[in-house]
């Protein structure tokens, strides 16, 4: 260690001496709202935590015995001067665990090659709100990841100053080092380490701007890269511990079906099968719907027990659900008068003065997130404690329904959270931990418990189906002067009221806060209970409202013979609401964007078409514009230009790859996937029959980012909902054929 370094610590430990400092040094006793704790360690190490006061904060403590394999911080720098980042949002594909931790590193000036990011085991106190989904992950923490990192950086260059007996302005810091301005000397981080461990955090560090970033903004590459391609990432489903018992599951397969006999002899007679448990419903949400486990030393042989198994069901309620007939009751319910939620101006004098209507009706069908990696999860529950390693979205979550399962406080039960190999919004939900841990309790030693590919499609939690009927009143300008929009689908919120038979208000804001904003609107829910659990999935309504009002937009533009980009122009610019005025200009520039990037309005070959659509979503906007070939009912998607502005972008290479992935989603939603439900049942069961996008359909994706001085919003949804409206809209370009109905190419199942 440095000598000047080695001084300053016995001066500081043996004297308490004050540290040499002006006006700019944060000071003790400034306190904002309590949003940074020092985590100060003996250990040799500097332990920067981050604290969400909006979700009950624990009291300042000091963690002197700490060590650095060990730590419970977003930051830990060793002396040696490796520096560990800590992400409290859950990785799932997104790359979340490296754009907020290349964030930390940027305010810190640290060395990337430095860096090591672990995942953080749920602890809301410690990390913040942990629940991964909405796209909100970027829009919540970066600020306040962005000062965890410039509060170290501080720190350490106080540190600095200290050693050297110089002020604060004299010092920088750049690349894991601390220069002295005056004589060019240095430190590294790792030596002034400790001396920084043992000072107060700044409670408001000043951020870098724009012209100073060296990570954030640009195309950074994960920091797991290498080992996803090698095969050494370790997903929730890998996840060993001693003593392992492994199991497979069947569940009811009908929503709110009950188990009426199960015959066990033929499973439990064959080789390395332990035990069956049968495993009672848990009416929560997230519990499990009620199975029968087969419990074996190898996941294999619980899954031939399964199969061996004999079980009846009774059905229960649900037991007729078809959605072919379903779908046509949710379009009966929308092409006529239904339950009035929000109305302005006059929709009815708007339609009687009409030069002309238009009108049209759009459906989609019930999606399953099917995840390369089916659900997973190791639980151990003992006298006193459990323990859990599991992929998930929301760690919490799962503490809150194991809690109320074992009767136990929530921050008792321990989650180890693992990467997990694609969500889509599925591991938000914890039935799969339920039943991993009631397996454990009742055999009493740590399971494993993977749901298979087929018990997953045909058991989960699926995406609405859904009817959206429009109409619309026009001038004799070709302006649209009314509005009228039904929709039926069932609600999510039917997980935590099973009496809910239409979508409630808050379900259809998206439709009345649609930035086309027309001053005389009305929307109309219709009739639509929920015949089986119903949870988000990747983009939620934006996948249906997004289809419908993209769609709707190309067909007013053909009725007036404008094209689409002057369509949709107009009808945002006649949007005079001052709150929506930011959405419209912004929605306006990425669509101008993809239109030019495209090449849209110039001459195509015969067959071929661009169809262009744009949505707001998540805070974030997003337009696409999609370049196809037909051929009869051959369909080719060539290339898509995708313009986004998502505020300021963490890192691009993670940006693409969010867009390039909604495109993949986009097009098997479009074009494929639909989970069908006969006499109460999934038919689907695996790939085969829900396909999703191969990889030589794959189309050329252009990704075009706004860059942007706004606050960072999320991409991980956006990027669905306009893909399937543009790629109906080239489809018409190309051929005259318009397609209403998603998916456009069913299998018949």
């Amino acid at each position: 260690m440095n000598e000047d370094v080695l001084l300053a610590l016995a001066e500081q430990h043996l004297n308490k001496t004050p540290l040499a400092t002006d006006k700019n040094l944060p000071t003790e006793g400034v306190s904002r709202r309590h949003f940074f704790k020092i985590m100060a360690t003996t250990s040799g190490g500097l332990a920067i935590g981050l604290a969400m006061p909006a979700v009950g904060v624990a009291a300042e403590t000091s963690l002197s015995d700490a060590s650095p394999f060990n730590p419970n911080a977003f930051i830990h720098l060793y002396e040696n001067g490796d520096l560990t980042l800590y992400c409290g949002r859950c990785e799932m594909g997104q790359g979340i665990s490296t754009a907020l931790p290349a964030a930390v590193a940027d305010e810190m000036d640290a060395d990337w090659s430095r860096v090591t990011v672990k995942q953080a085991d749920g602890d809301k106190d410690k990390y913040g709100p942990q629940s991964t989904g909405g796209s909100n992950s970027a829009r919540v923490m970066l600020t306040p990841m962005r000062e965890a990192g410039a509060a170290a950086k501080a720190m350490l260059i106080a540190a600095a100053a200290k050693v050297w007996q110089v002020n604060l302005s004299n010092c920088y810091a750049q690349n894991h080092y601390v220069y002295n301005a005056a004589n060019g000397k240095r430190l590294s981080y790792g030596e002034l380490s400790t001396i920084a461990a043992g000072l107060p955090v700044p409670e408001k560090p000043t951020l870098k701007n724009k012209a100073e970033y060296k990570y954030i903004g640009t195309e950074l590459p994960r920091h797991d890269l290498s080992m996803v391609v090698k095969g050494e990432r370790q997903y929730g489903v890998d996840t060993k511990i001693p003593g392992l018992r492994y199991a497979a599951i069947v569940h009811c397969p009908v929503m709110g079906g009950t188990l009426k006999s199960v015959d066990k002899t033929a499973a439990l007679n064959i080789k390395g099968v332990l035990d069956v448990v049968v495993i009672d419903p848990l009416k929560l949400p997230y519990g499990s719907l009620g199975g029968v486990a087969v419990v074996a030393d190898n996941t294999w042989t619980a899954q031939q027990g399964v199969k061996a198994l004999k079980v009846e069901w009774n059905k229960g309620e649900h037991g007729d659900y078809d959605t072919k007939a379903y779908r046509q009751l949710l379009v009966e319910s929308v092409e006529k008068p239904a339950k009035q939620v929000f109305n302005r101006g006059n929709v009815e004098k708007a339609f009687a003065d009409a030069k002309d209507t238009v009108k049209a009706t759009y459906t989609g069908g019930h999606l399953c997130h099917a995840p390369m990696e089916p659900n997973a999860s190791v639980v151990w529950v003992k006298e006193d404690s459990c323990e859990v390693w599991a992929s998930t979205q929301s760690p919490e979550d799962i503490q809150k329904v194991l809690g109320t399962f074992l009767d136990r406080k929530p921050k008792d039960i321990l989650v180890h959270v693992m990467i997990s190999g694609g969500a889509f919004g599925r591991k938000f939900k914890c039935d799969y931990v339920h039943e991993a841990a009631a397996i454990s309790q009742a055999i009493k030693a740590p399971v494993q418990l993977i749901w298979s590919r087929e018990e997953d499609m045909r058991t989960g939690y699926y995406h609405s189906i859904s009817a959206q009927h429009i109409e619309a009143s026009l001038d004799a300008n070709g302006n649209v002067t009314g509005w009228l929009h039904r929709a039926a689908f069932p609600s999510i919120n039917s997980l935590f009221n099973s009496s809910l038979d239409r979508a409630p208000k808050g379900a259809l804001g998206a439709i009345n806060s649609h930035p086309f904003n027309v001053s005389n609107f009305a929307a109309e829910t219709g009739y639509a209970p929920a015949h089986t659990r119903i949870g988000w999935y990747r983009a939620v309504y934006a996948i249906f409202i997004g289809f419908a009002f993209g769609t709707f937009a190309d067909e007013l533009a053909h009725k007036t013979g404008k094209d689409t980009l002057t369509m949709l122009n107009e009808l945002y610019d006649a949007n005079k609401a001052p709150k929506q005025q930011e959405i419209c200009q912004r929605s306006k520039t990425v669509l101008a964007l993809a239109a030019d990037k495209s090449g849209y309005g110039k001459a195509l070959p015969k067959g071929e078409g661009i169809g262009l659509a744009v949505h707001y979503s998540f805070h974030s906007y997003v337009a696409m514009a999609v370049h196809v070939k037909v051929d009869g009912d051959n369909i080719k998607v060539l290339n898509v230009d995708c313009a986004i502005d998502c505020g300021q972008v963490l890192n691009l290479d993670g940006a693409k790859a969010q867009m390039e992935g909604a495109v993949v989603m986009g097009m098997s939603l479009s074009l494929y996937t639909e989970i069908v439900f006969k006499e109460g049942a999934v038919v689907n069961s695996n790939f085969h029959d829900y396909p999703v996008l191969r990889h030589n359909e794959m189309p050329n994706v252009r990704v075009h980012a706004i860059d942007s001085n706004e606050p960072s919003t999320g991409l991980g949804e956006p990027g669905v909902g306009p893909f399937a409206p543009a790629l109906s809209n080239a489809i018409f370009a190309a051929s005259g054929k318009r397609y209403r109905d998603m998916p456009f190419k069913p299998l018949p199942v």
